[in-house]
């Protein structure tokens, strides 16, 4: 899974890519753009392509998707995810609020409510959550 954080106008989010129980690479880039939408995804990789699809409403024929968004879509800050019939939902987020997303998402999450701004916060989270690991990446929004 992943630690994807916002807070204050900066999302941030770990690099660590899992195969199972094997750490795979601790250097993946979990933000991904596609037509002008700046995706950080969390769930399976395989699925990302799958799942971006459905959010640009191309049909899903795999509704079985194992996947979570943050994607930031024409200045809109949205949750997105996959429904059990495979449609993409987007809920748009107050930029006012924080969030989290992903596996250590309750730690971040706590972090933040403690002082902790959004990097910090994944730092921290890495320290208690085995699928949250790697470097730490920020992207500021305008």
């Amino acid at each position: 899974m992943t630690t994807i954080a916002y807070k204050n106008g900066i999302i941030a989010y770990d690099s660590r890519l899992m195969v199972g129980n094997l750490i795979y690479d601790d250097d993946f880039d979990k933000k991904i753009e596609v037509d002008g939408v700046i995706f950080f995804m969390s769930g399976t990789v395989s699925d990302y392509p799958a799942f971006i699809d459905a959010y640009f409403g191309k049909p899903n024929n795999n509704v079985s998707l194992d996947v979570e968004s943050i994607a930031l879509h024409d200045g809109v800050l949205y949750r997105s995810s996959v429904d059990d019939k495979g449609v993409c939902w987007k809920s748009p987020l107050r930029r006012e609020n924080s969030y989290a997303i992903g596996s250590g998402s309750h730690f971040a999450l706590a972090f933040m409510d403690a002082g902790y701004h959004a990097e910090g916060a994944v730092k921290a989270t890495i320290k208690r959550d085995c699928w949250t690991g790697g470097n730490v990446n920020t992207f500021v929004l305008r």
